[in-house]
């Protein structure tokens, strides 16, 4: 068995949707598509990803924000589920942006996530942590029952080697000191960043800022990533950047399974 998963931060779907967003998936073909930050609503979908015919081929499942036009995740699977749970059912208020996605599968749990941003000044690091130590708990539980696949945006660049620019951010969201021993403490609990297993390179990153030319210049952060237990590692045969697919501020992962 041989598959194929994507995760990517689409930063609004309809804006996706202008940019491309259906033939890479046509082209692409995975299994299963976990996309983040499509902040649209019911109302404000576009009707046309609905009906389109590549659609017939996935099952869609959706987390959108308690706030129109916020956050919201989404999973498009090719792969019936065994179940499927939204948010991280620990706490009401970590629950109302649509941030994490559930689903299992058989021999697997698959969570999509789009973590919170600490903010400009730091105003929401604290809620940060809060809903970091939840999520890893949660999936801690779920570990007991069968291997876990994390992916997402998870708003966070672990090593100064996940930064284009690590010495002038260091007080800044996604790279303070507090964020980053958050993900190494999920690290250490036995789980593995596929990426990293694989590339111990630099000049890799997921994301890039709209301004001065940063994509074209690769002054870009890593912050999306596919995290596994460590018993899974063995099932996972590629974990890469596409960094040539545009259509967002983020790039599209791919994460390669086969058994």
């Amino acid at each position: 068995m041989r598959m194929k998963i994507i995760s990517w931060n689409v930063n609004g779907l309809n804006s996706a949707l202008k940019k491309g967003l259906l033939n890479f998936l046509k082209e692409e073909g995975a299994d299963i598509y976990c996309l983040q930050e499509v902040k649209v609503s019911e109302k404000t979908l576009d009707p046309n990803f609905i009906e389109h015919p590549i659609m017939k081929n996935y099952q869609m499942f959706w987390n959108p924000a308690k706030k129109n036009g916020y956050s919201g995740t989404m999973i498009l699977t090719k792969m019936e589920p065994k179940a499927v749970m939204f948010g991280i059912n620990h706490e009401e208020d970590l629950d109302l942006e649509g941030r994490l996605i559930t689903m299992e599968y058989e021999k697997f749990f698959l969570i999509n996530g789009y973590l919170p941003n600490a903010g400009y000044g730091l105003k929401r690091l604290e809620y940060k942590l809060r809903y970091n130590q939840a999520l890893w708990d949660f999936i801690d539980e779920l570990k007991d029952k069968k291997p876990i696949i994390l992916t997402g945006d998870l708003n966070v660049a672990h090593k100064e080697i996940d930064l284009a620019n690590p010495a002038s951010n260091k007080k800044h969201a996604g790279f303070t000191i507090e964020e980053r021993t958050s993900f190494s403490e999920l690290l250490n609990r036995g789980y593995i960043d596929t990426f990293r297993y694989f590339n111990s390179d630099g000049g890799h990153y997921t994301y890039w800022s709209y301004r001065s030319n940063a994509r074209e210049r690769n002054v870009g952060w890593r912050l999306d990533y596919f995290i596994v237990n460590h018993e899974f590692l063995p099932q996972v045969k590629a974990s890469e950047i596409l960094d040539q697919i545009y259509g967002s501020d983020h790039c599209p992962i791919r994460l390669t399974l086969e058994e």
